[in-house]
């Protein structure tokens, strides 16, 4: 469905911020992409939904293709019309606006008032959390309600393919574990997604394959259940170190992780 085959991406013209990333979504899979800050994973679904030329950014190499059509240089709406759409990192939801306002903008391209309103009820019945509170002002919502409701918006495009860009940041334990059964029943549904995260642990939970990007490269990939098992993995994204105990984020250095995936 999505393919990536050795994308660079540069801003400005100057600062090259993904470097020959190769990726794949097959049909109705859900795909990981790990990494920490700074390792390129938001500019990689920025490539593929054409939002990265709103911040002077560009394909500069490579292919994007979905469904065997190439996305590069295609205007944001014009991926959302292909079947892709784009759950940006940030709670950006309408804020001044209720809750089944801000769902109905995601439908704003449904052909008839009639197909919004059975879309809308579908959304609903996916994500009964936000059934009670459709006539809440945005703005009001907890932050995991808030995500909720940029996944159900999203959904009313009637996405082939979701871009997820860190859905479980700033989230509480137990509201993280309801997004990713929200995400669990999208996959059901039958949506491909591509998620990008920190959160490895969550993620590789509904991921079908996973990728590792670090400094703009994918470093490792394997399948979902691999990297979980992974020692790599669990050291710098679990922080279990390879004997099987718990440690600290902060004794895991950098340099070990580039000399280790990328020699």
């Amino acid at each position: 469905m999505l393919r990536l085959n050795n994308v660079e991406v540069v801003y400005s013209d100057v600062v090259l911020s993904v470097r020959g990333v190769s990726l794949a979504v097959s049909r109705g899979q859900s795909v990981a992409l790990l990494g920490a800050n700074g390792a390129g994973k938001s500019t990689t679904l920025k490539a593929i939904s054409g939002l990265i030329h709103g911040q002077y950014g560009k394909v500069a190499s490579g292919s994007v293709e979905f469904e065997g059509k190439s996305l590069v240089g295609m205007a944001p709406d014009e991926v959302v019309a292909s079947g892709v759409s784009h759950v940006m990192e940030g709670r950006r939801v309408l804020r001044h606006m209720t809750v089944d306002q801000n769902i109905s903008v995601g439908g704003h391209r449904l052909a008839s008032k009639g197909e919004m309103l059975r879309r809308k009820e579908w959304v609903y019945e996916l994500v009964p959390q936000l059934k009670d509170l459709r006539s809440r002002v945005s703005g009001y919502l907890s932050g995991g309600e808030q995500q909720m409701l940029l996944i159900s918006r999203s959904l009313m495009s009637e996405p082939k393919l979701m871009l997820i860009d860190e859905p479980s940041l700033g989230l509480a334990p137990q509201m993280v574990e309801a997004i990713y059964t929200l995400l669990s029943r999208c996959r059901a549904e039958g949506t491909a997604m591509l998620i990008v995260e920190q959160n490895a642990s969550a993620v590789l939970q509904v991921a079908d394959y996973g990728y590792v990007m670090e400094g703009g490269r994918i470093v490792l990939e394997g399948a979902g259940e691999e990297l979980a098992l992974n020692d790599d993995v669990r050291e710098f994204y679990l922080g279990v170190d390879t004997s099987g105990e718990r440690k600290s984020f902060r004794e895991v250095k950098h340099y070990r992780r580039r000399k280790r995936w990328l020699g």
